[in-house]
């Protein structure tokens, strides 16, 4: 299928790994130019390379190497790309624990870099994606929003705030062309897995080993996510096809979410 999307421009925040490199990698592949970003320069470098070699000839790569939870940084990513036609919002989780010790600065982090560090960049985009009649704006966020996390407390906290403020922005831009959608991750084979073992096997009196058996047989479809497969539901969700698809929470976790709504 072509998704309609070649040629157009795409930043795709947190992409030298995980999630976010499998959406980067997803768009490459369908023609789209992308602004990749990463903390790590290495990291970086490498996934940059990778897309070079995986995406058609033409497609552009760039990448920008800053922390986009700081306003420097998010500055820096639009100075690279400040009209971008698609935007995928990714930043890493805040960790795993007991509410009771987290303090005021651990809930700042989490609103910080969960809720208002993609709001920032949508306010930064969208309007330009409006004037030009076609948008894509994909907030990666988690399952934990639909089916919530005793131990992912500040993660279901934040993220829930985004889901909100989410549901009133995309009614207000969808006749402008413009879709917001929110993709929710179950668990994947990513680096983020092995820490959030640990913590469970911790807590639990279990090994890492036992605990990532335990987690693999909870999900129905016994097996972790592969990230291309949320990269490739992402690229749709960018696609000319799925324009009248808007204000949704997609669940992509094996059919682990108990719920019928």
């Amino acid at each position: 299928m072509d998704l309609g999307i070649k040629g157009k421009t795409a930043i795709v925040c947190a992409s030298s790994k995980g999630l976010g490199r499998a959406c980067a990698l997803s768009l490459a592949q369908e023609g789209v130019n992308i602004i990749i970003n990463g903390r790590t320069r290495a990291a970086l470098d490498q996934t940059r390379d990778e897309l070079i070699k995986l995406a058609p000839s033409g497609v552009g790569i760039e990448s920008v190497c800053a922390d986009i939870t700081t306003a420097e940084g998010r500055k820096a990513l639009l100075e690279a790309c400040p009209n971008p036609d698609i935007l995928v919002n990714n930043a890493g989780g805040p960790p795993p624990g007991n509410f009771r010790d987290w303090d005021q600065q651990d809930w700042q982090s989490a609103l910080n870099n969960n809720m208002l560090t993609p709001i920032s960049l949508i306010k930064a985009t969208v309007d330009g994606m409006a004037e030009k009649g076609f948008g894509r704006i994909v907030n990666i966020t988690s399952a934990a929003v639909k089916a919530p996390i005793a131990s992912l407390g500040l993660s279901n906290g934040a993220r829930a705030g985004l889901t909100g403020f989410i549901a009133g922005l995309s009614r207000e831009v969808a006749a402008d062309g413009v879709t917001v959608n929110n993709l929710l991750p179950g668990i994947f084979a990513t680096d983020r897995l092995p820490s959030v073992m640990k913590y469970v096997a911790t807590s639990t009196g279990k090994t890492i080993e036992q605990a990532s058996e335990m987690r693999r047989l909870s999900v129905p479809v016994k097996r972790f996510g592969d990230p291309m497969e949320f990269g490739q539901l992402c690229a749709f969700l960018c696609s000319r096809q799925a324009a009248y698809i808007t204000a949704q929470n997609i669940v992509i976790d094996g059919g682990a979410y108990p719920g019928t709504l």
